[in-house]
């Protein structure tokens, strides 16, 4: 009898964890140095949140920050914005290069930012929920999503819930969506957590269907990143506002989306990242559960990593042989549990650095991971104002 239940009990738990990759017991440390003072920007330019940051083929970093002059011009119970967030660009040794895209439309709260194969920079904005392509020399490519003529002014209160709860709540409002999630303040778009600046609806998509589905094409609600795979096809992370991926062809066309709000496969709750194998295979932070999820790229969901924390920032390296660092920030602020974790393709933790705080080789919110070297990463941070450059001093395998 002894034996049988011990049988049900081992085939209970096999069936529970197939397609999961659970927590390890011991995760190794890697040593690792870095520098916190690698952009050096000129007297009259400040830095804000480092939102995004990326390095395209020759080592030059570009920056996406939330910084320089926000305005809100009000109209009777509505509100026309501009500025908020600039673009930069330094050389390999962090020397200061030029602005790109200086008082461009869309640029008002920064989300993301990413370097594509061929040297394009891509970046996501929140506000202006679009995701804009530059090309090498700073032109303005190609625009997914539109930007609002106006939106609403902000409602109170703007303070997000803690990490790892849910953070979208029913909204009485289909059509118009609830207060939106993310990490920094309120917006209109699906629920309240760690993040800010305004959505357009997104509560249930315009086509009154699933929750965060989101609206055939290009209508985003507060993207977070963006993707490419070994095609060119892009994929967009709209995942404050919505919660979903959209797929589109290189040229810009939509394809598909997949995805909505909740908890079960193909459901998400905060998509804060998305990152693409050299097979195709999309790995998506899903913040609000505590969870990667791993689709093919027709959006076939394959399996879930439980065992990195609170995922925000995700990055993929290069290579024959093909690595995630993971970004885990355990509280809403950053300061109490935080880290940034090695893991390979199948979900198993190769090891893990650094911890919450303020001071050097420590993490506060980080929300962009640059890794073309696999050994050498970016690390852009919210809540400390800073990209440190990080040196892993031993390639654990």
């Amino acid at each position: 009898m002894k034996r049988c239940v011990q049988f049900v009990v081992i085939a209970a738990a096999l069936a529970t964890t197939a397609g999961v990759v659970a927590a390890q017991l011991s995760v190794p440390e890697i040593q690792f140095d870095s520098n916190a003072d690698l952009l050096k920007f000129p007297d009259t330019i400040h830095m804000g949140e480092a939102a995004g940051v990326g390095t395209n083929s020759k080592g030059d970093i570009f920056l996406y920050t939330r910084t320089g002059n926000p305005t809100l011009t009000l109209g009777t119970s509505r509100a026309v914005s501009h500025g908020g967030s600039r673009l930069f660009q330094f050389d390999r040794t962090g020397k200061f290069v030029r602005e790109i895209g200086q008082g461009a439309y869309g640029l008002l709260q920064a989300q993301q930012l990413r370097v594509d194969p061929q040297d394009n920079i891509w970046i996501v904005d929140q506000m202006s929920t679009q995701v804009i392509k530059f090309d090498p020399n700073g032109r303005v490519q190609m625009i997914l999503s539109r930007k609002p003529e106006a939106l609403r002014v902000p409602a109170l209160p703007l303070s997000p819930l803690a990490a790892g709860v849910p953070v979208v709540q029913a909204s009485a409002e289909p059509a118009a969506g609830g207060r939106g999630g993310g990490r920094g303040g309120e917006g209109r778009g699906g629920g309240e957590g760690r993040g800010g600046g305004e959505g357009r609806g997104g509560g249930e998509g315009r086509g009154g269907g699933l929750p965060g589905a989101g609206a055939e094409g290009e209508s985003f609600q507060r993207p977070t990143d963006v993707a490419w795979d070994a095609t060119g096809t892009i994929y967009v992370a709209d995942g404050y506002g919505n919660a979903r991926i959209a797929k589109y062809e290189p040229g810009g066309k939509y394809i598909k989306s997949w995805g909505s709000r909740g908890t079960g496969p193909g459901q998400f709750n905060v998509i804060h990242g998305i990152a693409i194998d050299a097979q195709g295979n999309v790995y998506v932070a899903d913040e609000g559960n505590r969870r990667v999820q791993v689709f093919d790229r027709e959006g076939t969901f394959t399996k879930q990593f439980l065992n990195v924390g609170t995922p925000t920032a995700i990055c993929v390296t290069p290579g024959p042989r093909q690595y995630l660092y993971i970004a885990h920030t355990g509280d809403p602020d950053g300061m109490e549990d935080a880290a940034i974790y090695k893991v390979d393709l199948d979900g198993k933790i190769v090891g893990k650095f650094g911890r919450a705080g303020k001071l050097v080789k420590e993490f506060g919110l980080v929300n962009s991971i640059d890794c073309r070297n696999e050994n050498e990463l970016l690390v852009g941070e919210l809540s400390n104002w800073r990209v440190q450059k990080l040196t892993l001093k031993t390639a654990v395998r």
